[in-house]
């Protein structure tokens, strides 16, 4: 008998990082990493469960920065070009290990992958997006949407236009990729404010998730913890809040499955390790030694001493890890079922990139994981919000509570001392963006175009993504680089959009740089 659910989702994102002015640029790399390494491994996981007649449901966001990339027609050349040089490096390496047979099996490994990465980017006509809305129509894959460009919105709470354009954006991208409106949201950080359901209820949306504390410390208290949705009081708008045991199983660093000393070592890569002539074609432009995804070794300890990686011992341990996970869900679903008596839903949310790029087993084991939940079992069932919903629409009525993923857990990864300057810049420029809209509400010509390019650098200034590298403490002069020139822009096009005297070369220079949302309205910022 079936005593609950699993609500399996994937927050799949990534700043948007388009550098059309230079040949090479070594950020745009996130993106082509994230296609050869998280991408299409879950697609070839996808197309494989379907092909078998596996029944499974798996919800993703794609947000609306990485549509914009992956259907962005110069990314998807340079991906081409970037995965062709790795097929070049792997045959190279296929020659210079062929005296050293577990490291060429694992080169002939990484040659036949990369090809197969080319094959199924071109089967797809080069627009990923397209790949994963076939699941979604098929019924397997519930795609959900994001704020714009990723804002976070509990420190946008003096801006609340900027929250009403950053969900109008997405809901409007949304609808032109695939075809019909988004039901469902991830909250940029999985960041809450009391009150900001209202603008996603506006927006057409029915569903949200939050941090586990932002269902348990809600006003009043959720009867039946994060096991149960609840309605938000001001909108109806269903939220669910994530399971605190289950994240822990896949996250952590010390219990966590990734870091099983079978699996491959992330941090060994020949892009660091083989000599520097020979790397330097494979490397950033500039000489700039980077990981090129060709990694030989598995984590084997806690000491710099690694071993060879074994492709078939990790697959078992995928599996094994697979079985121990499920396992876990049912006693976990039988003890919430009798406890509670409704059937509980168990949502499991993480970062896409989790699964191929950081852990490289993690698609294998999550068809390990799908395939045994079909065939092996009837305890526990995987579902999405939407038929969850469906088939319980009776839930408490409660406030949540103000919350959002990281460190601590309310805002302080996206405001301290490396990144609160930002704030009041950001603020000002919003406020701009109202005063813009009201002065013009019916603008034409180049003035017209001067207001949507200031909605796009003043969307691509909020990106919560720049917060976080500042607070991290990696690629920080990029971040700084990145809030600055769109903030500066901004404020150049306010003033000149004020004084009837727009630069029309140098607005065409950055609607080419920047040229997210195409068709986008400024009045949508009111």
């Amino acid at each position: 008998m079936n005593k609950g659910y699993l609500c399996l989702v994937l927050h799949t994102h990534l700043p948007y990082v388009r550098h059309p002015e230079f040949n090479d640029f070594l950020e745009e790399d996130w993106l082509y990493e994230a296609i050869t390494e998280t991408y299409i491994p879950l697609i070839e996981v996808f197309e494989g469960l379907v092909k078998d007649g596996v029944d499974f449901r798996v919800t993703m966001s794609l947000t609306p920065t990485l549509i914009s990339m992956l259907s962005d027609s110069l990314l998807q050349e340079r991906y081409l070009r970037h995965i062709g040089k790795l097929i070049e490096l792997s045959e190279h390496e296929i020659e210079r290990t062929r005296f050293e047979p577990e490291f060429n099996a694992l080169s002939r490994m990484y040659f036949k992958r990369f090809k197969s990465c080319r094959d199924i980017f071109n089967q797809y006509h080069r627009n990923l997006v397209s790949a994963f809305k076939r699941f979604q129509d098929l019924g397997k894959l519930e795609i959900i949407t994001c704020g714009a460009t990723h804002g976070y919105f509990p420190l946008m709470d003096v801006a609340k236009s900027s929250i009403r354009a950053q969900l109008r954006a997405a809901v409007s991208q949304y609808e032109k990729v695939f075809g019909r409106a988004p039901r469902g949201i991830w909250l940029p950080e999985c960041g809450y404010n009391p009150g900001d359901d209202q603008f996603l209820k506006d927006a057409g949306l029915k569903y949200f998730f939050t941090d586990a504390h932002g269902l348990l410390h809600g006003s009043p208290r959720p009867k039946y913890g994060v096991f149960a949705p609840v309605y938000c009081r001001s909108s109806q708008v269903a939220c669910f809040g994530r399971d605190l045991e289950s994240s822990k199983q896949v996250w952590s660093s010390i219990e966590g499955y990734p870091g099983d000393y079978h699996y491959r070592e992330f941090y060994r890569d020949i892009g660091f390790d083989l000599d520097y002539e020979y790397i330097k074609p494979y490397i950033s432009s500039d000489g700039t030694r980077i990981n090129t995804g060709i990694k030989y070794y598995r984590i084997t300890g806690t000491t710099g001493q690694k071993q060879p990686y074994m492709p078939e011992l990790a697959r078992q341990k995928a599996a094994e890890h697979a079985g121990n996970f499920l396992f876990n869900r049912q006693r976990q679903a039988e003890y919430l079922y009798e406890i509670l008596e409704k059937k509980p839903i168990i949502v499991s949310p993480y970062d896409t990139e989790l699964y191929g790029h950081w852990w490289f087993e993690g698609p294998m084991w999550l068809d390990f994981l799908i395939r045994k939940i079909y065939f092996d079992q009837n305890i526990i069932q995987m579902t999405n919000a939407v038929e969850y919903l469906e088939e319980n629409p009776r839930n408490q009525v409660i406030t949540p509570s103000m919350s959002s993923w990281g460190y601590k857990g309310y805002s302080e990864v996206w405001l301290q001392g490396t990144n609160d300057w930002a704030y009041r810049h950001l603020h000002e420029a919003s406020w701009r963006m109202d005063e813009l809209v009201k002065r013009f509400p019916e603008a034409s010509g180049l003035i017209r175009r001067a207001l949507n390019q200031a909605l796009r650098e003043l969307f691509l200034a909020q990106s919560s993504d720049w917060a976080f590298i500042m607070a991290t403490g990696t690629h920080v002069s990029y971040a700084l680089k990145r809030t600055q020139e769109h903030i500066q822009r901004f404020n150049k096009l306010y003033e000149e959009i004020k004084a009837n005297s727009v630069e029309e070369p140098w607005l065409k220079d950055i609607e080419y740089k920047d040229n997210i949302f195409a068709d986008i309205d400024y009045r949508i910022h009111q």
